[in-house]
């Protein structure tokens, strides 16, 4: 009897790994969905009725609690069934709603004023002999962002000459960040013509650049776009901001995309043509409100937010404005990724509309943060073009987006 015990729980194992196998179960896509992903009813139909997770695994959603706050998804838990019998798996959801929202991929200008102030070159400029020297730093690189003067708050260039009329040494304390790691470090001040302290180093506290507006909810107006964040330029930092502001902007010219040369939209905007706010500069892009829809928002094209569980290899399209009008354009998904953790190269594609090949050569710098659309929904933005392969790009889930 104690044997019998022992071996019908591995029996029972090793059958239900063989009909598992035989029946094609994608336990790697069940499990490797982490608590808190976004995903919409329309997306659990469409895994049951392709049978995207295998022909003997069904999902079903079950609602934990209404949200009293209509700008926020429902909460609920979807559970994976063998046979719509037997529970494998239970993974905490954010339940999108089914209203659409405005459809992006036209070009948006951008300016971000740093909360902190951001090192421009590794070079110290020192005239405390009465010239002009310089020299390399061995504490600071391009990119780093002073957040600390011997524990004064940096938030602007203008806190740095504050912070240092009231030392009485010729040492600071200096906190920092690069790599979007803290750092500390002891520095040596120098002294200008008129006996002041000075760091030496070259700053600043704003950035501005362009990229692509992904969507713009109907009913608030806040928006997500980029998909990937706006950085210092080495690329290590995510830029801390302290606010910042989105802009019209005209297209001028496209550089096309080679190998090994990514190319890039050319774009004009001015900062009287201001549209709305930066609230937030993510992993995942930049998000904020919209005060202004026109000019920027085609009130008439719409569609519905997916989650990744409607994303599969196959067509799909992304939304742009390169020829001067939005427009879709056809892509292949390569293929969808697994991810439990946090990426921004969620989806890998190919550009296969000869038109937008003939204007861009694939993918180029600016056109971050366009819409990527497959079964009539927004299922992810442009983040990143290979630059061995220009008509090949990265995507964002919508999922990172939304979290």
């Amino acid at each position: 009897m104690k044997f019998l015990k022992r071996i019908v729980p591995i029996v029972y194992i090793v059958v239900f790994l063989s009909i598992a196998i035989v029946s094609n179960v994608d336990f790697k896509g069940v499990f490797s969905l982490p608590d808190g992903f976004v995903a919409s009813y329309s997306d659990i139909d469409n895994v049951n009725d392709n049978s995207l997770l295998g022909g003997f695994i069904r999902a079903s959603i079950e609602k934990n609690q209404t949200s009293v706050d209509s700008q926020h998804d429902d909460e609920g838990v979807i559970i994976f069934k063998l046979f719509n019998l037997i529970p494998i798996r239970k993974v905490n959801v954010r339940i999108l709603p089914e209203e659409e929202v405005y459809v992006g991929g036209n070009p948006i200008g951008m300016s971000l004023n740093t909360s902190g102030a951001m090192v421009v070159s590794d070079t110290f400029v020192d005239t405390t002999q009465g010239k002009v020297e310089t020299y390399k730093s061995s504490e600071f690189k391009a990119g780093d962002i002073i957040k600390k003067i011997n524990s004064k708050e940096i938030n602007k260039i203008s806190d740095i000459s504050e912070a240092l009329s009231n030392v009485n040494s010729d040492k600071v304390k200096i906190e920092y960040l690069r790599k979007n790691q803290n750092k500390v470090a002891d520095v040596k001040l120098l002294k200008d013509e008129n006996g002041k302290y000075k760091l030496g180093l070259w700053v600043r506290d704003d950035v501005s650049g362009i990229g692509t507006l992904t969507y713009v909810d109907k009913n608030t107006h806040n928006y997500a776009a980029l998909g990937h964040a706006v950085t210092d330029s080495s690329g290590g930092n995510i830029i801390p901001i302290a606010d910042g502001k989105i802009y019209e902007c005209s297209l001028l010219g496209i550089d096309k995309g080679e190998r090994n040369n990514p190319g890039e939209l050319r774009c004009l905007f001015v900062q009287t043509d201001e549209k709305g706010n930066i609230e937030k500069n993510t992993q995942f892009g930049i998000f904020g409100h919209l005060d202004d829809i026109e000019n920027i928002v085609d009130s008439n094209l719409t569609a519905k937010v997916g989650g990744r569980l409607g994303v599969v290899p196959g067509k799909a399209t992304i939304v742009s404005s390169v020829s001067g009008i939005r427009e879709e354009y056809e892509i292949e998904i390569i293929k969808a990724n697994y991810q439990k953790k946090s990426n921004d190269k969620s989806i890998v594609f190919r550009v296969k509309d000869k038109r937008l090949l003939d204007l861009t050569g694939g993918i180029v710098q600016g056109m971050s943060g366009s819409p990527i659309m497959q079964n009539g929904k927004i299922i992810g933005a442009v983040t990143h073009v290979f630059l061995s392969d220009p008509t090949k790009g990265y995507g964002v889930y919508t999922d990172w987006m939304k979290n």
